[in-house]
């Protein structure tokens, strides 16, 4: 069978069972269970869901290509993570739930006002639509080079059809089917991962043991890096940063909380919260660990190292000799994170601007909300669609580090307002606050170009950190007498 058919016949299975799930989730669902899945999601199962949640098609891509240049570096951002969870978890969620939030957008309106409300709204509305885009262009490009190119079909075409699938399973579930496909999702992910590095390293004759020596004797494979505070890859640069990144594009997140916020209580929410945050530690690890072998069998078949490591995974998943079910599981894998991040990203799209931006929660009645929400669900999709296409024409670097770059300029100011925001109780002028939150990103580029052209410092995802400490200023600076 070709690879385009392969390809095809794995995406086709995969929907279908996904609509199945969409339809059962959607069955009976009212306002309430669109917006927040009725708040009686299982622990267990949240905490299943959110394993595979933050985890797209960048993530699937482009970690394995990673330990090409970084290693095993990006651990140290990931033991950061787990930190911030438990920092989401005992601060942020009791929090959400005592103010009884649908979206987490409304502390602002809560804390500071209107104007406020509306630019955390605005601000998580253009880093979920580049970061979704970012992630889900990956995937369009790798579906393009395996099926839609062979096939002689433009990449417009394949944005279209890809685009409109996502919007229709998410259409009528809403945050309910969101839970239960990531609980597919990060099945298929872990198993897929899993069973490439199996049957990779049976391909290049390791057993368990053999493998493990040829990982470590590896050069790719160093995990810690203290040598060189000027690198992105320094350890204390990467852990702290990855502390507050997860705090901002986790616990700050409409997309990611949704889920958390689906359980019935605080207590609940907490415990699927940090089991998927330590579960993730293991699922990252396996990602580079695959990583490693692909890096190894490339060299070892005389094969070319891929000019983008992003392509590294796909290269030698569909290379003359490596079994069939390697390519069927890295499409599996890659479909499962891309479609499930998009889809979660378009509903969370949807319920933040229906309810921060347009208020029609508060408004309208359940049916003429359901048509706002329809709408707006429509135009989340194509505005996506749109962004993709903008990002295909002018792409030129890796995946995973432009959507931390991108992170780390828009959701600075959102992690500003709520650090403030519980941290000092005098109230600010509500409307220069959309000033502020503007200013903070652009000030924080002209310094990182200074530091680098003046010391040659890079500044990496700390960048996120000196956003939010500009916002905070700015607030100061705002307070009422």
């Amino acid at each position: 069978m070709s690879t385009p058919l392969i390809v095809l016949a794995t995406i086709v299975g995969y929907f279908c069972l996904l609509f199945l799930i969409s339809w059962m989730a959607s069955r009976g669902s009212d306002k309430n269970d669109a917006l927040t899945g009725g708040r009686k999601a299982p622990w267990f199962i949240v905490a299943i869901a959110m394993i595979g949640a933050p985890i797209s098609g960048v993530t699937f891509v482009s970690v394995p290509g990673m330990v090409v240049a970084k290693g095993y570096s990006y651990l140290q951002m990931v033991l950061g993570f787990i930190v911030g969870y438990f920092a989401i978890a005992y601060v942020l969620i009791p929090m959400f739930y005592k103010r009884n939030l649908v979206s987490i957008y409304g502390y602002l309106q809560q804390r500071f006002g209107g104007g406020t409300h509306k630019t955390g709204a605005w601000f998580f509305f253009v880093s979920k639509m580049l970061g979704a885009a970012v992630r889900f262009y990956v995937v369009c490009v790798t579906l393009q080079l395996l099926v839609f190119g062979p096939l002689g079909i433009p990449f417009v075409v394949n944005v279209i059809a890809t685009i409109a699938l996502i919007f229709l399973y998410t259409l009528q579930g809403g945050v309910k089917t969101v839970i239960w496909t990531d609980t597919l999702k990060s099945f298929c992910l872990v198993m897929s991962v899993v069973l490439c590095i199996v049957f990779v390293a049976s391909s290049l004759g390791y057993g368990l043991g053999d493998m493990c020596k040829a990982i470590a004797a590896s050069d790719n494979s160093q995990m810690f890096f203290f040598d060189n505070p000027k690198e992105g890859t320094y350890f204390w640069k990467q852990f702290i940063a990855g502390i507050f990144m997860v705090i901002a594009t986790t616990g700050l997140d409409q997309d990611l909380m949704q889920r958390t916020l689906a359980s019935k209580d605080a207590a609940e929410s907490k415990k699927g919260l940090i089991v998927s945050g330590i579960t993730q530690f293991f699922v990252i690890a396996l990602f580079l660990i695959l990583g490693t072998l692909l890096t190894l069998y490339v060299n070892n078949n005389g094969m070319t190292m891929p000019e983008k490591s992003d392509e590294l995974f796909g290269a030698v998943a569909f290379a003359p000799g490596m079994p069939v079910i390697v390519g069927i599981l890295f499409i599996l894998g890659l479909v499962a994170a891309a479609y499930s991040a998009a889809g979660s990203a378009l509903t969370a799209l949807t319920t933040s601007f229906t309810v921060d931006i347009l208020g029609a929660d508060k408004k309208q009645d359940d049916t003429k909300l359901a048509s706002t929400r329809r709408l707006v669900h429509i135009a989340m999709a194509a505005g996506m669609g749109v962004v993709i296409l903008v990002f295909y024409a002018i792409s030129n670097s890796d995946a995973i580090s432009a959507v931390y770059t991108l992170a780390s300029y828009t959701y600075g100011p959102i992690l500003g307002l709520f650090v403030y925001g519980m941290m000092c109780k005098t109230e600010v002028r509500d409307k220069f606050v959309p000033a502020v939150c503007i200013a903070a990103p652009v000030i924080s580029f002209f310094v990182q170009m200074w530091l680098e052209k003046q010391y040659e410092y890079t500044l990496g995802f700390e960048l996120l950190l000196l956003n939010a400490a500009l916002t905070m200023l700015g607030l100061a600076l705002l307070r009422k007498k």
